[in-house]
């Protein structure tokens, strides 16, 4: 799967436009549930860091068309999957 995602993202960043959507059913990427949970509450709460989420959210929503922000997704998903902090 992870391989299929690398294609994936792969194609997309090499074109020169995202001439094809990426917000349509074969570029799904299997996530857990616990996790978009964890992320959900994260974003929905009081603190500090909830704020900062939901700002980059807003910002990004209101900035970006919804293929661009499948972009910034799979990109970000990527990155958290190879790197270790």
């Amino acid at each position: 799967m992870r391989l299929w995602f690398e294609l994936q993202l792969r194609s997309v960043l090499m074109s020169e436009s995202l001439k094809t959507s990426l917000t349509g059913g074969e570029s799904v990427y299997c996530i857990n549930e616990a996790q978009l949970a964890k992320a959900k509450s994260l974003a929905e709460g009081d603190g500090v860091e909830s704020e900062r989420v939901r700002e980059a959210l807003a910002r990004i929503e209101n900035e970006y068309s919804r293929n661009e922000r499948a972009a910034i997704a799979f990109v970000l998903i990527e990155r958290l999957l190879s790197r270790t902090e």
